[in-house]
């Protein structure tokens, strides 16, 4: 008898127990769900970081020379080149390098040397523990700080698209009628438009480089998957007995989609939302690298990938493997994540 009483305690214990809390421990038993949390959660480690100057704070500084090769101990100040070097060494170099002397090869080099606050006392790294860049900027702070923009654009995008999915989807579930037909022609309009030939035109019409016209750009566009699929849970939620009672007992319908039907939906949209995360990084890189992403002042992964590119011609390919790295990382280990909440979150589709 006491062994059937502690049985049913357990089960009372385990059925009082909401809903977060099963799917959290449900996630907790995948391995590969728990390792990816790990991942993401550094990235935003370092994202915080960055955004607050801890590091890559000097992302822009030319600290070795151009070019500077990858170097597995970091730069090597022995074979360092003086920043003050006399502008006649300097064409010697030039000369030595294409056997064309550049006679103005010394004023230009002082002259970035100028714009980039190095003083002539100051030496460039031969090497750098990622390499650098045409301008000597260390590729490794670049990534870490492209990193920060790529993912804040990725975030900020999504979360946009998921508040106005949502909003649109609620509306259009719950009232139907003629509220419904008017938000199904509002989702025909942007899915009958193929989704990267209208984020490029509509980037190209507004002709303004930056992360926040990024994000208003993927934002604004990229709510009609999360759309349709709100749409449908409200459609299936409004005639539950649920939300009928909340009905009786006066409840206004802003508090019967919001209130009632929300929380029982919250699923879908948090596994909506890591999905776009994921899509607008990568759209975020295809409108930098193409020339209609962030500003010429800020770094992202695809402003990495939009430099590399002339870099690989000359057999430099540090910074496109920087740059490719930290993006397939992040990007692998968001889907994998995703598709643990999925798992987690509705334990039906297994």
């Amino acid at each position: 008898m006491s062994a059937q009483a502690a049985a049913f305690a357990a089960g009372a214990h385990a059925g009082s127990r909401g809903l977060w809390m099963l799917a959290w421990l449900r996630f907790c038993r995948d391995r590969v769900g728990l390792v990816s949390l790990i991942v993401v959660a550094a990235y935003f480690a370092v994202v915080a970081a960055s955004g607050m100057g801890w590091i890559a704070d000097e992302w822009s500084k030319e600290v070795g020379v151009s070019y500077a090769p990858p170097g597995a101990m970091g730069p090597d100040a022995s074979s360092a080149a003086p920043a003050g070097a006399a502008p006649q060494a300097r064409a010697e170099v030039a000369q030595d390098d294409s056997g064309i002397a550049d006679p103005i090869a010394g004023e230009i080099a002082e002259i970035r040397k100028g714009l980039a606050g190095i003083s002539p006392s100051e030496t460039r790294a031969a090497t750098l523990p990622f390499g650098g860049d045409k301008w000597g900027r260390d590729v490794l702070q670049k990534a870490v700080k492209g990193t920060q923009t790529s993912v804040l654009v990725g975030l900020a995008a999504a979360l946009l698209a998921a508040f106005l999915g949502t909003l649109f989807g609620a509306q259009a579930g719950y009232h139907g009628g003629w509220v419904d037909d008017f938000f199904n022609w509002f989702y025909s309009v942007f899915t009958s438009i193929p989704y990267l030939l209208l984020i490029l035109a509509i980037a190209a019409v507004l002709n303004q480089k930056g992360t926040g016209t990024v994000i208003l750009i993927l934002g604004l566009t990229g709510w009609t998957g999360i759309f349709r699929l709100v749409r449908a849970e409200y459609m299936k939620h409004k005639v539950r007995e649920y939300v009928r009672a909340a009905d009786v007992i006066g409840a206004s319908d802003a508090r019967r989609m919001f209130a009632h039907i929300l929380p029982n939906v919250s699923h879908v949209v948090l596994v909506q939302l890591s999905l776009h995360v994921v899509l607008f990084i990568k759209s975020e890189v295809v409108l930098s690298f193409l020339g209609f992403g962030v500003g010429v002042d800020t770094v992202s992964w695809g402003s990495m990938l939009n430099e590399a590119q002339n870099e690989l011609i000359l057999g430099k390919w540090w910074q496109l493997a920087a740059a490719t790295a930290a993006m397939a990382v992040l990007v692998t280990a968001f889907s994998l994540l995703t598709d643990a909440l999925r798992d987690a979150l509705d334990p039906r589709i297994k």
